[in-house]
């Protein structure tokens, strides 16, 4: 009985160390989907005003309704916009089949977070709960293997968009989506007008560095209360 309650702590462990990153991961990309500021940021760099002859305005009512669209329960998107004096249906039907596809991206990211969430905090609640040391210094190595595990993923996902984010970007499209309806045309669809490929390296890079950023904080204090006990316990 000993050596299976051993073995079941071990491979415990293990999947909370697996389970960290992808949650950091996951947190992170639903914090860039839902973020009116990272959006507007974008147009503001890309000139994006300039290339939709959209009003900064409308831009970000369009910002904010795709947003809105992607945490609601409507199937598909309708979002009409003023340009020029006149109301303006922003997505033709490829656009909003396409979105459709991206929602569900979203949707899977969130059902994801929210798993590896509860798995995380019921593994640091029932070592915590213990009420031994042996349990915390446990919880806080798997806090510091996680965040190891973190920062090589992260690593590598840094070293692909600096070398080949255009080919990385196509991959990504290619394993994700089982139809060829996100090859828009930059010059008609409005979808990729909104977000060329520049705005989708700032997204990755911006992903990137907030999941090193949850990483090495969660690690930091894993690894300080480790330090911590360690010396009081040969003082």
């Amino acid at each position: 009985m000993g050596m299976k309650m051993r073995i079941l702590g071990i491979v415990a462990k293990w999947l909370f160390m697996l389970c960290l990153p992808i949650l950091l991961l996951t947190a992170s990309i639903g914090w860039a989907a839902n973020s009116l500021w990272l959006y507007k940021y974008g147009f503001e760099k890309y000139d994006i005003s300039q290339a939709t002859g959209l009003a900064d305005s409308e831009l970000e009512k369009a910002a904010a309704g795709l947003i809105g669209y992607f945490n609601s329960d409507e199937e598909y998107i309708s979002l009409t916009v003023m340009k020029d004096g006149e109301p303006f249906e922003l997505f033709n039907q490829r656009e909003v089949i396409h979105l459709k596809d991206v929602k569900g991206l979203i949707w899977l990211d969130y059902c994801v977070l929210l798993g590896t969430l509860v798995y995380v905090l019921a593994y640091a609640g029932v070592c915590l709960l213990w009420r031994k040391r042996r349990y915390w210094r446990r919880l806080a190595w798997g806090v510091v293997g996680g965040g190891g595990i973190t920062l090589a993923l992260m690593l590598a996902l840094g070293l692909g968009t600096l070398l080949g984010f255009s080919q990385l970007f196509w991959q990504f499209h290619i394993i994700s989506f089982s139809n060829e309806l996100w090859l828009l045309d930059p010059t008609k669809d409005y979808l990729i007008m909104l977000f060329p490929q520049g705005f989708w390296y700032d997204t990755t890079v911006f992903c990137t560095l907030a999941t090193v950023t949850w990483a090495v904080v969660l690690g930091g204090v894993a690894g300080g209360y480790l330090l911590f006990t360690r010396r009081r316990a040969t003082a």
